[in-house]
Formats: structure tokens, sequence, C-alpha cells
């Protein structure tokens, strides 16, 4: 079982923030996502017994390579789980940038792979691929990215990319493992061939159960094993009251006026999975407990990820083992503030799942 934090790169607090975007109108970040901030959370998640940390990547991000790069100089052990856009560098371009990070990271990379769901946001940076189409590309740009880390010179003819004796000059060690997401039959086609690990948002057990059975289908003829995680966010208190009185506090910031912008601007993707999260609550503020324990108020506000795992540290590490049961192997978590939440999830949430998934 691997866990790894969130690193809030567009700024912190004790309110539900987007992940992507500095334009949500609600207040300002209360903490600045400068790097001295950054690299508190990063140590804090490091001491906390977290692998890595996640970092999100979108027109309202500050680059996540950068960023990365600049926390990775002031952290020992943790990795740091770059997200990036594939159709907007070359991948031959970033095979080269993977083996800059793990030399000057001493190996602490690994790679989130998004192709993009915001039709709005593709066209802004010059992309005019339609759905299917980008998942085309980056099946084909994940494949030309690994045979560049092969160290061997290769040529590539194929519908997006085109290569001549590329190729890095030795073989790339450490590989960064590929962390995928993506809930379209497109998607799952591409994450069955080229993924190491698929990260899917959190929905019921039942849910998460019925897509790994699927992938787990799609990855066996081609000869290969997938390890599956879920991004979920983390409301752990030491009572479930108290626990539930911090998502009530959470929704009481979240005015009508800021969920129904969040919403129109969902209901412009075209991403499957921002669909299945808003399908969750429909931009309702009532009945948002989807299955015990499970809370979508985050997604009223926030793309992507938009449920949290409520209650007291004994409950939501059971949920963590009920996800486990399906199939779960990884954890990509966060809270508000990222870094007092990072030391209660280590230091509470952490040590149960251990126990509980040994059997103890």
């Amino acid at each position: 079982m691997r866990s790894h934090w969130f690193l809030p790169t567009t700024g912190d607090g004790h309110d539900v923030r987007s992940a992507i975007t500095t334009t949500d109108a609600f207040r300002p970040a209360a903490r600045a996502a400068t790097v001295p901030y950054l690299t508190q959370v990063a140590r804090a998640a490091e001491e906390a017994g977290f692998e890595a940390a996640l970092t999100p990547v979108g027109a309202g991000c500050p680059d996540p390579w950068i960023v990365c790069a600049a926390v990775a100089q002031h952290t020992d052990r943790l990795k740091l789980l770059v997200a990036f856009r594939t159709g907007y560098a070359l991948p031959t371009l970033l095979a080269q940038q993977a083996q800059a990070f793990q030399e000057i990271s001493g190996g602490r990379l690994l790679l989130n792979v998004v192709t993009g769901g915001d039709p709005v946001e593709q066209r802004a940076y010059g992309d005019f691929l339609d759905h299917d189409a980008r998942y085309a590309r980056t099946g084909e740009f994940l494949h030309v990215l690994r045979r560049a880390w092969e160290g061997v010179p290769f040529d590539h003819q194929g519908t997006h990319y085109r290569v001549e004796g590329g190729g890095l000059s030795a073989p790339l060690d450490p590989r960064p493992e590929l962390y995928f997401g993506g809930a379209s039959p497109a998607a799952e086609q591409v994450a069955a061939r080229q993924a190491d690990v698929v990260l899917m948002w959190g929905e019921p057990p039942a849910a998460i159960a019925e897509r790994i059975t699927r992938l787990r289908e799609l990855a066996a003829p081609l000869g290969r094993e997938l390890r599956y995680g879920l991004r979920v966010h983390v409301i752990a208190r030491d009572t479930s009251e108290s626990a539930w009185a911090e998502a009530d506090r959470l929704l009481a910031g979240m005015d009508r006026a800021r969920i129904a912008e969040a919403q129109r601007r969902f209901a412009r993707y075209d991403s499957v999975g921002q669909s299945r999260m808003v399908g969750l609550h429909a931009g309702d503020t009532r009945d948002l407990e989807i299955h015990p324990g499970l809370w979508a108020g985050v997604g009223l506000v926030r793309e992507g990820a938009g449920t949290a795992l409520v209650g007291s540290y004994d409950e939501v590490a059971g949920l963590m083992r009920a996800y486990a049961a399906a199939g779960v192997q990884e954890f990509v978590l966060s809270g508000w503030p990222h870094l007092e939440e990072a030391y209660r999830v280590g230091e509470y949430v952490l040590p149960r799942l251990a126990v509980q998934h040994a059997g103890l």
C-alpha cells in the first residue's frame, strides 16, 4: 500500500480551493504558494510518511516541472509526482526533462499523465484535437517516450509524431512510473497499454471495483498488470461528529454564486471523469454523503477529484481498507490546509491503515 500527498501550487488555506486556477473568485489564497511554503508542505509530507507528492497542471498553475525541481532541492526522500500535458511538448524533449530531473533529485521523479478535459483551455494552448483524438495522441506520445528512455537510437513514424534517430544516449535509470487518469473507453485503452498506475477519482467502492475489473480485462491480453490508485481528499478527526462538522464548515464557505460559476465551467468539459464527479451531486448542496463516509461536497467548486473521505481516524482508515479490497493499491490524499493535514493524516490515519492492511 502506497500513500501520497498533494502540493497546493495555486495557494492554500482553510477552505476548498480550485486545484488548477487562481481565478477562483471566492477569496485570495490565505497562504501563497511560494517555494518556502510548498517546501514546508513537502517536508511535512515526507516526515509524515508519504512516499510522493502530486502537483497539478493547468492554465492557472505555475509550471509543475519548475516548481517540483525547486522543492526537490529542499527534501530528501519525497518523490515528486509531476503532472504534464501530452501534446504540449514533444515526447523526445520530455524524455530529456525526465533525465535531468532524475539527476538533480536523486531519482525521485514520478509522472502524472494528463490528456486534458476542458476544450476551452485546450484551445487557449493551441490544441484543437477532439476528445478521442487527444487520447490517441497520448497513447502514441507515451509509446515514443518509453522508447526514448531505452537509450537506443530509434525511428518512429506515426499519426502525431515522427522521429529519426531519437532517444537518450543511455537508458534512463530509474525510469519514472507513469500515473494515468481517464474514465472514457478511449482513455482506458491507453491505460491498458501504457500506464503503470491508473489514478481514479473517489467514487463509491463498488464503482471503483467495476472500473478495476474492466481495466484488468483490457490489460491481461496485453500481458500487463497495472496498479490502481485513488485520488481523494480526507477530512479525518478524533470523532465522526467533529469530522462532519468540519465538512459542514467547508460547505458553508461555498456561496451559491461560486458553486454556480464552477458548475457552468464544468459543464463545458468533455472529460468523462469530470462528468462522473458532477453526477455525484448535480450541483445540489443536499445529500452529499453519497456512500457511508464519502462526501461529494468538494466537487461543488473544485474540478477533478471532488470527493472526501470523512469520519473518525478509524472510520477513514476502514473506508480506505474497503477501497483496498476493491483493488486500490495507492492513495493520493489531500486536505485543507495541506501543511497541517499532512501531519494529521500521516500521524493518525496511515498507521491505522497499515495495521488494518496487515490484518492485525
